[in-house]
């Protein structure tokens, strides 16, 4: 890894560095702030699709409890949520059954399981042919980066009516809270107050893309090119 002496030798040469140490005037690590982020983009997709102003009672599959999946948990969970979870390290699910009362899915029945919502919080690549099938749950936000496999593959969620909320679009508050770094000094109230403004992000997506008749993921990306367009 990383020491602390590497990242000053990095610091003498640029200050176009930023996620490092807490202890070294850094916002640390980004984790709490990204999974705060997607929590916010579940909040908006519980509401426009289900009509829900909380997730109590809502049962969501995780799959993957790292470091941003496992601060997800730990939302959900305070607001009531029912977890079923799913990991290769077998520590980190037991660590979600003990702390969260959260049930365990091994392997690939993740995706067969009954819930509201289904979280990819691992690798990429997540939602395929193969996966996209299997899903029960009528909404997909996580996260994983790069969870379609194929640009088809938005098409196919919203084909089965599952709303899909875009992942570089919720997962966004890590780089959010790093952007809070580069000038008087990081503000992490700031950020959050930032990345809590991903809800109203998702909620924007999500009525275009019902108005247009259109995937969100499309969306996501027609609005993200307009906004390059624009300068």
């Amino acid at each position: 890894g990383t020491t602390v002496e590497d990242m000053n030798q990095i610091r003498s040469q640029t200050r176009h560095v930023m996620g490092f140490s807490a202890q070294d005037g850094s916002s640390g690590d980004p984790s709490p702030v990204t999974a705060y982020g997607v929590f916010r983009g579940l909040e908006a997709a519980a509401e426009f699709r289900l009509g829900r102003r909380d997730l109590a009672g809502l049962r969501v599959a995780v799959q993957g409890i790292g470091h941003v999946g496992y601060q997800l948990c730990k939302y959900l969970h305070a607001a009531g949520a029912k977890l079923i979870v799913s990991d290769i390290q077998r520590d980190a699910v037991a660590r979600a059954e003990a702390e969260f009362g959260a049930e365990i899915a091994p392997g690939t029945k993740i995706y067969e399981q009954d819930v509201d919502i289904y979280s990819p919080c691992a690798l990429g690549g997540d939602l395929n042919q193969r996966t996209i099938p299997h899903l029960k749950a009528r909404i997909v936000a996580g996260a994983a980066n790069n969870q379609l496999e194929r640009a088809q593959d938005g098409a196919d969620l919203a084909a089965r009516g599952i709303l899909y909320a875009p992942d570089y679009v919720i997962n966004a508050g890590g780089v959010i809270n790093l952007s809070y770094e580069r000038d008087s000094g990081y503000d992490r109230e700031q950020a959050m107050t930032h990345t809590a403004r991903i809800y109203d992000m998702a909620m924007e997506i999500f009525g275009r893309a019902a108005h247009e008749s259109r995937p969100t993921s499309e969306i996501a990306d027609a609005m993200a090119e307009e906004l390059l367009a624009g300068g």
